[in-house]
């Protein structure tokens, strides 16, 4: 029985999908004007788990993720930059040539990560339509106004806004940063918005209300109904999102058809860095291929967000991660020496089962895999530890071709002489240099074996 924590409900929940055993589920992806960071990574990580444990339990799933190509603005609200524009003005390039760019690097990223792709990319650009449709529907049931900068959704309109972050919208301040200007209400948004000067922009389209583009919000209500209906399962993001973007998605589509939008709202928690979490905008910032400079591999990382419960703030380091590394080698290295016993252990499995089931409790899934592997009576450890990865993403069974250093291979070589020649001494010293370095020389015969150290 899988049970999920609810956002908009503030407790787990038993899921039961609206159409079993269909599931669908949208996740808000990347603003593809920059690479995406290590705290981004983890969102998708655990949404990587959360789709794997619905197939784990015989649910069809299918995925739907946004592309975000215009209309995230530099504040995150209604005012600022377009970032991707920024991005393409700063780098010289066009706007789709910036999108492109970050989305394959991206999408570089999931593979590394064991993270199987949606199964639809929507991009924003390429549905125009569809958001213009959704504003004019919004427009005739009257929940929109006009601004000399754009057409707006009228908050006090819709009786249940704050709903999901259980925000007291009568007790909000516009803020020092943010003046109201034409808004009528504080939490207002920004449906479309008007091109200062037509032309200027590289992305701008035509519409009903004038020359413009999108606003953040509209885009994910417009391709979340196109792709799985009116009303769905299942809609992920960072935590981030629950004060405005997800609350204005709520707003805009249940006003908009009168249904309840989604089911479960689910969130991952930030991953934190030194003094605060890690943000492009704060600069305290990690990509994947950086660890890989740094000696790390992909899973390693994979490895290190799962000691820690997606909904719980997880604070990086590279000393923590390194622990990480250590731990998931050595547990590598103890499956590798596994034999077939042919046979499945359904006591480890069911404490597994109980632990991915439980609002995706990784740490304590993770715990009762190196509970079955350090059990000596226990049987079925194989085919149990396989049947744990399709969850666990790990590769904990594939092979590792390792690449031995040219410097071990020479010293490893005047051993073997050593040996030949019954220098026992010397066969000893160079044993233990090669050792120092981290490798691990056995003996096969007149031959030898090479391993990376543990």
């Amino acid at each position: 029985m899988l049970k999920l924590y609810n956002t908009l409900t503030r407790k787990k929940e038993i899921f039961k999908p609206i159409n079993p055993p269909n599931v669908g589920i949208y996740t808000c992806g990347p603003t593809v004007y920059w690479y995406q960071h290590l705290g981004n990574l983890r969102t998708y990580i655990f949404v990587d788990v959360l789709k794997r444990v619905l197939k784990y339990n015989n649910y069809k799933v299918k995925h739907v993720m946004n592309v975000t190509d215009v209309g995230h603005l530099t504040s995150n609200e209604d005012f600022g930059e377009d970032k991707i524009e920024k991005a393409a003005k700063k780098e010289h390039k066009t706007a789709r040539e910036i999108a492109n760019y970050y989305f394959k690097i991206f999408k570089q990223d999931l593979k590394k990560l064991n993270i199987s792709e949606p199964d639809i990319w929507c991009w924003a650009t390429k549905h125009i339509k569809e958001q213009i449709d959704l504003i004019k529907k919004l427009e005739e049931k009257g929940y929109t106004y006009r601004t000399s900068d754009g057409i707006y959704f009228d908050t006090s309109k819709f009786k249940d806004y704050g709903k999901l972050s259980r925000k007291k919208v009568e007790g909000l301040e516009a803020g020092k940063r943010v003046a109201l200007g034409e808004k009528r209400n504080k939490t207002d948004f920004a449906l479309w918005k008007f091109s200062k000067i037509p032309g200027v922009r590289q992305q701008e389209w035509e519409s009903p209300w004038g020359i413009g583009f999108p606003g953040w919000h509209i885009e994910c209500s417009a391709m979340a109904m196109r792709y799985l209906g009116e009303s769905f399962d299942i809609h992920t993001g960072g935590v981030d999102h629950i004060p405005i973007h997800h609350e204005n998605e709520i707003a805009q589509s249940e006003a908009a058809t009168g249904k309840k939008f989604v089911n479960y709202w689910l969130h991952g928690e930030f991953l934190l860095a030194k003094g605060g979490k890690m943000s492009k905008s704060s600069g305290k910032i990690m990509t994947l291929s950086e660890l890989e400079k740094k000696g790390f591999k992909p899973l390693d990382y994979r490895y290190f967000v799962f000691s820690a419960h997606y909904r719980k703030p997880l604070t990086f380091s590279l000393e923590g991660l390194k622990r990480a590394q250590d731990a998931y080698r050595r547990l590598k290295n103890i499956i590798s020496d596994l034999k077939d016993d042919k046979k499945i252990n359904k006591k480890y499995l069911k404490e597994f089962e109980n632990a991915i089931n439980d609002d995706l409790d990784m740490p304590k899934a993770i715990a009762v895999l190196w509970k079955l592997v350090r059990d000596k009576k226990a049987v079925g450890k194989l085919r149990t530890i396989k049947k744990m990865d399709e969850v666990n993403g790990l590769d904990l069974l594939k092979k590792e071709k390792i690449e031995i250093p040219e410097k071990i291979k020479k010293l490893a070589e005047e051993r073997k002489k050593a040996r030949k020649e019954k220098d026992w001494k010397k066969a000893d010293k160079l044993r233990e240099e090669i050792k120092k370095m981290g490798w691990k020389i056995e003996d096969v015969g007149s031959d030898y074996k090479l391993q990376k150290c543990s």
